[in-house]
């Protein structure tokens, strides 16, 4: 499941004579739509230690489109956006070695962060009574130990979900007990991890005042409920056309995109800033976190690059904190969040997998709120029968 591995195998998708397939997305190299490749390949085979499950839901993230544009490389100065418009930055990018999250992406591969899943096989050392659980596949996975920040990501280090089956260590899949439909669930994983991680790391408590930039967006619209969930006062931060459903999931306070949020909020007045926007409003965020004020960020849609003034952070003693590698507790607590009807899934729209450039159009559009989800397709008879042999 090592990077290294993966780029040992190119030919990993080749069909071979009498091999079982599946449907999947196949992301060729970096670069744009183009490189989206919906074809057949064999089924994966659970090595021990692992579990193969058939993949029910598949969010679509911001981590896919950056991955596959190269936005992670050191190169690129714009948000997500605007590469995916400027020929020029996407080319320089496509050309560098350091556009994934572990610098070189292990192209080709299949991408898919999220993941609602049922086993269906075992490998070796493997309960087999696991097989027919509902699960969620953990996303980030810290692969030395819970005392390392070192990770690696499902669908960025190794293959994922944008297909009828996945493979994974057994471990990192959760059983989850709840009357959500698949798509439901397909919409937690990264997007709900992520947030969740946020707020445990910035340890948002009670009575706290905190900030949510990019509120709409799957992430955004978590962190909300999150914040809420710890009884902590939510200001959201969104386009006007979708003030009115954050005030639904609960949020004390929406402003509007692009207001000053100095004037609006005042100097020193917020506790916590949950960011995943930076680009030009990072400065103003500096200055409306009070003395002690925590700032956290897994992400920078509208752009990487920011401004600070140095006196704002050192002379409020501020805590600025980088979200990538999620801490232990993160995904057991929100599958016990779901089980227990703490938190509600926020699903704009679902699409058949082999749809996956529609799907990742709109949701660059960011018309939506919360998730955009793919749904594969059916279990052929041919898949069965692999299966079956598998559990014999």
């Amino acid at each position: 499941m090592s990077i290294t591995s993966l780029l040992g195998d190119k030919q990993r998708f080749d069909v071979k004579p009498g091999e079982t397939t599946m449907k999947a997305v196949v992301t060729m190299a970096n670069g744009g739509y183009e490189q989206l490749n919906y074809t057949d390949v064999p089924m994966p085979k659970p090595l021990a230690g692992e579990v193969l499950v058939q993949v029910l839901a598949a969010g679509v993230n911001n981590t896919e489109i950056n991955t596959r544009l190269g936005w992670y490389s050191s190169k690129v100065t714009q948000g997500t956006d605007a590469l995916d418009e400027n020929d020029e930055e996407k080319s320089c990018a496509a050309e560098e070695l350091d556009g994934g999250w572990n610098e070189q992406t292990p192209f080709p591969f299949i991408q898919g962060t999220d993941c609602c899943g049922r086993i269906v096989a075992v490998g070796e050392g493997v309960d087999p009574a696991r097989i027919g659980e509902r699960i969620l596949i953990r996303s980030c996975i810290r692969k030395d130990s819970w005392n390392s920040l070192e990770n690696i990501w499902m669908a960025s280090d190794f293959d994922g979900a944008f297909a009828q089956y996945v493979k994974i260590t057994a471990s990192e899949a959760f059983a989850v007990e709840c009357d959500w439909s698949d798509a439901e669930l397909g919409t937690i994983p990264c997007a709900y991890g992520t947030a969740e991680n946020m707020v445990h790391r910035a340890g948002v408590s009670k009575g706290e005042h905190v900030l949510v930039t990019g509120a709409s967006g799957g992430v955004g619209s978590a962190v909300v409920q999150l914040a809420k969930r710890r009884g902590a006062e939510v200001t959201a931060v969104v386009g006007k056309n979708k003030m009115d459903v954050l005030k639904d999931i609960g949020a004390d306070r929406v402003i509007e995109r692009d207001s000053d949020l100095v004037e609006v909020l005042g100097e020193k007045s917020v506790d916590v800033v949950i960011d995943n926007v930076a680009g030009d409003g990072f400065t103003q965020m500096s200055v409306v976190m009070k003395r002690g004020g925590r700032y956290a960020s897994s992400g920078a849609i509208a752009g990487p690059i920011v401004t600070l003034d140095m006196r704002n952070f050192y002379l409020k003693d501020l805590t600025f904190i980088g979200c990538t590698a999620w801490d232990e507790p993160v995904f057991p607590n929100l599958v016990s969040y779901i089980e227990r009807g703490e938190i509600r899934p926020m699903l704009a729209q679902t699409y058949p997998l082999k749809e996956i450039i529609k799907a990742q159009k709109d949701f660059s559009e960011k018309k939506h709120v919360g998730k955009i989800v793919l749904l594969p397709p059916e279990q052929t008879e041919a898949q069965q029968t692999y299966i079956a042999k598998l559990n014999r």
